[in-house]
């Protein structure tokens, strides 16, 4: 007869989750100088490897019809895309300087770089993107069709911050399956950090509710030996982006957790029942899943 040991629950050990390997965009001369130094210093912070990956395309029509018509037209094609060889070199070239020290590996492809980057989403449990840039999806990934597709956490980094300390940590929480992946795909960082504050923003009428969920949310977390507590903020307007923001900024938490949903197709997005705003200007690190 075979005798079964139970471990005593004092004698568990909780075994951190970690991501082994991060996915950025990278681009030449200094266009993703800031992006590139952060997710570095994360990988080496994290001793996990850093893949660069260089993209760029163009929109072939201007040279395939009008006055680009004929013989002219595949003779500029071809231009164009030795061009954009260049510029992956030189992308190359900014990645490695800007990833010193780190463990890093390169790849490159002429395509737009939102979709590069969701293509090799398989190799990575992490990609680091910039908010929305102005400089069109050519050369520069838009952050909403990154987390729309990927089907990994994405790491969004803010101006002005170069490094992601992790130290306090607020998850927007809404009871929705992107928030519930999002609090999954964000163990690696709420397993290192000193203090995670689960915040949920409700209409007046139904603290209640979300007091029991937040509740729960904190004893599952406690459960894989995150120190959590729970925080329902009650809200009579739309702004819950800045009240999370405002949170954030009193528990001086550097990251916010959150889940993304929305229909990329129509740019309409809601990411944990806050705005868009999460992806063009945040105020410090978002990691977002859907």
């Amino acid at each position: 007869m075979t005798k079964t040991m139970e471990r005593p629950a004092t004698q568990v050990v909780v075994r951190p989750d970690t991501y082994a390997t991060i996915l950025v965009h990278a681009e030449p001369e200094q266009a993703s100088t800031h992006r590139v130094e952060v997710a570095a210093r994360l990988a080496r912070d994290l001793e996990a490897r850093l893949i660069g990956l260089g993209a760029e395309t163009f929109d072939p029509a201007p040279y395939t019809s009008g006055a680009f018509m004929g013989v002219a037209g595949p003779e500029l094609v071809g231009l164009v895309q030795e061009q954009i060889g260049k510029n992956l070199a030189a992308a190359e070239v900014a990645f490695r300087r800007d990833a010193a020290g780190a463990d890093v590996e390169w790849r490159a492809t002429q395509d737009y770089p939102h979709r590069a980057l969701t293509g090799a989403a398989h190799a990575a449990d992490l990609i680091v993107v910039s908010p929305k840039s102005k400089r069109g999806d050519l050369v520069a990934a838009d952050p909403a069709d990154v987390v729309m597709a990927a089907g990994r956490p994405v790491l969004v980094v803010p101006e002005g911050r170069s490094h992601l300390v992790g130290m306090n940590v607020v998850v927007a929480w809404k009871n929705t399956r992107e928030c519930r992946r999002a609090l999954t795909d964000a163990l690696p960082f709420l397993q290192r950090a000193d203090q995670v504050v689960v915040v949920a923003v409700v209409k007046p009428g139904v603290n209640d509710a979300a007091a029991v969920e937040t509740d729960d949310v904190v004893a599952n977390l406690k459960r894989h030996g995150i120190e959590a507590r729970a925080l329902v903020s009650t809200l009579d307007n739309d702004a819950v982006e800045i009240e999370i923001e405002r949170i954030a900024a009193l528990n001086g938490a550097d990251l916010i957790v959150a889940g993304a949903y929305g229909h990329s197709r129509l740019r309409e997005w809601a990411l944990g029942g806050v705005s868009d705003s999460f992806l063009h200007q945040p105020s410090c690190f978002v990691l977002l899943s859907h």
